[in-house]
């Protein structure tokens, strides 16, 4: 072997390691960037149609100059503005972390959501079901008094301090207790349904709530599992063509699929749900919609909003899978300790 071909395999070897290095920064950018517009967009909905902010591109439209909303438009506009930054920041804060160590911590976060999310519609259902129970028996008034009775049959009385106080509490839940999860939902679903069966044939009583309960924990149970079921890959596969393919291949076909049809579908749904006062998800969120009977769960509302979660912990779970890949293409191992650690935990 000559000289020159003894300096040109270091060169190579450089030059491989700096584009792989490259490579792996870019998409935990990527990654970080997508998740934190997410988290961003939801919070500039949320100051929009429940605070009446002016929004970013109604304030750009106007030119910069709302009435008594400069300050605030701005902040709209700079947070946007930082979702890139904010990103690169946590790239450089996790450094030392392998790909596969970042995806499972994004993985954590979905997680987190949706043991929350869990603990939010189990608390509700069953207090919303007994709520109702004792208006339809008239016990309502002899327990929490006239007033507060009647105030209870206001949907956004009971959203504002009963609902959205118990989603709090879930939430402290969900930080502590990491070994429930929504996968019991599927049990109370069944106890639910029995109990249903036994209240109508053996005693002849049944009203609008416990079917509302039902469909309450339902859906629930299979959006808030989407998210779930892909980070264990048990979602169906059309394998026709993908079994065959190289690990490599393999890798570059979900990329382009997380890309180009999981996250824009996602998006799409935020998008277009969420994009006026008047969109499919905004509307009932905004007016506290329940179901025409009035003495059956007032959920309905929260209904529409498991389609955010649906959404967002997707987003989450197709941009851990997508530094998994990325990982995949780069050669690196998911057998590291630290990483089995990460997913018993």
């Amino acid at each position: 072997m000559n000289s020159t071909s003894l300096k040109e395999e270091p060169k190579n070897k450089l030059s491989t390691t700096v584009n792989s290095k490259t490579l792996e920064v870019t998409a935990r950018v990527v990654a970080a960037s997508v998740i934190f517009l997410t988290a961003c967009f939801l919070l500039n909905n949320y100051l929009n149609f429940w605070h009446a902010w002016p929004g970013m591109l109604i304030f750009l439209n106007s030119g910069l100059n709302l009435p008594d909303s400069n300050s605030l438009g701005w902040l709209q506009v700079i947070s946007y503005l930082l979702v890139i930054p904010a990103a690169v920041l946590y790239v450089y804060r996790n450094a030392t972390d392998t790909l596969i160590e970042n995806a499972h911590k994004w993985d954590s976060l979905v997680r987190f959501i949706i043991r929350a999310a869990f603990w939010a519609v189990f608390l509700i259902g069953l207090f919303d079901s007994l709520i109702s129970f004792l208006r339809i028996e008239g016990f309502l008034p002899y327990v929490v008094g006239d007033n507060l009775s009647t105030q209870l049959g206001r949907s956004n009385f009971r959203g504002l301090y009963l609902h959205f106080p118990l989603i709090g509490l879930s939430v402290l839940i969900a930080a502590m207790v990491k070994k429930i999860d929504f996968f019991w939902l599927a049990l109370m679903v069944v106890l639910t349904e029995f109990g249903i069966v036994i209240s109508r044939f053996v005693f002849s009583y049944e009203q609008a709530f416990m079917g509302d309960l039902v469909r309450f924990w339902y859906a629930a149970l299979f959006l808030f599992a989407s998210a779930y079921t892909f980070f264990h890959d048990g979602h169906v596969r059309v394998d026709v063509l993908y079994g065959r393919f190289s690990k490599h291949t393999k890798a570059w076909t979900n990329i382009l699929g997380i890309l180009f049809l999981g996250l824009p579908l996602c998006w799409i749904i935020l998008s277009t749900g969420m994009w006026e006062k008047t969109s499919s998800i905004i509307s009932p969120l905004v007016n506290y919609e329940i179901t025409q009977s009035n003495y059956g769960l007032y959920v309905k509302y929260l209904m529409v909003f498991y389609l955010i979660i649906f959404a967002v912990t997707m987003i989450i779970q197709f941009c851990s899978y997508f530094l998994t890949n990325i990982a995949d293409l780069l050669g690196q191992s998911d057998e590291d300790p630290s990483v089995a650690f990460l997913q018993d935990h």
